[in-house]
């Protein structure tokens, strides 16, 4: 099973950027504060729009040693060489992903369930997401948040949980006491003034709230 060697994993969404501000150097300022995993979900994108974006990010992710991976289009992940892919709930199941990525590839899956989590472990993802644990605007078609006692539920188990939804550096201590791994997020790095200076912040801040042993 590849190894999670991260805590923080941002999460793309060029919407989400201040106006005037370019992806790629928001990415490479996030990558410079410290980020070293990185989904592309830019989910409105049509293949041929992906791709260069992803052979991009692939090449600066490469340059700081950081993980890429493509939300749900496993012929891009494997046309750039991601380090794997993330499935949401109309992708391909675990098993059939795993089938064409082979075992080294990581593979992330979306769930807002304790249940949801279980059976990604069952299937064979290497970690997963959960939420929204708060409000965040970019999850509210989601519904209404999860909350603090759901991520606790969902962290019982083996797999890496990455809670997701209304991060800030304020609730890493409560996400982390919750059994969090780590954290999934898009607007506290992309939409802050300084992406690097965020990015910078957050990780001093996980590491300073390890999670229950």
């Amino acid at each position: 099973m590849p190894l999670i060697d991260f805590n923080l994993y941002l999460i793309t969404d060029r919407k989400q950027l201040p106006p005037g501000r370019d992806l790629v150097d928001t990415v490479a300022a996030a990558l410079a504060g410290g980020v070293r995993a990185v989904q592309l979900r830019e989910k409105d994108l049509a293949a041929a729009e992906l791709f260069p974006l992803a052979r991009e990010l692939r090449e600066l992710t490469a340059r700081y040693g950081a993980r890429l991976l493509i939300n749900d289009r496993l012929d891009v992940a494997l046309a750039v060489g991601a380090d794997g892919v993330h499935l949401g709930g109309h992708s391909l199941p675990v098993a059939a992903t795993r089938k064409i990525l082979g075992p080294d590839k990581l593979i992330g899956v979306s769930t807002h369930r304790p249940e949801e989590v279980a059976t990604a472990r069952q299937e064979g993802a290497d970690f997963v997401t959960f939420g929204p644990v708060f409000f965040t605007s970019s999850k509210a078609a989601y519904g209404d948040p999860v909350g603090l006692d759901r991520l606790r539920e969902a962290c019982t188990t083996s797999l890496p949980v990455f809670a997701l939804g209304g991060v800030t550096c304020e609730r890493l201590a409560v996400l982390r006491a919750a059994g969090a791994r780590g954290v999934g997020l898009i607007s506290a790095i992309l939409a802050a003034p300084d992406p690097a200076t965020a990015a910078a912040a957050l990780l001093t801040g996980l590491r300073d709230t390890p999670p229950p042993l």
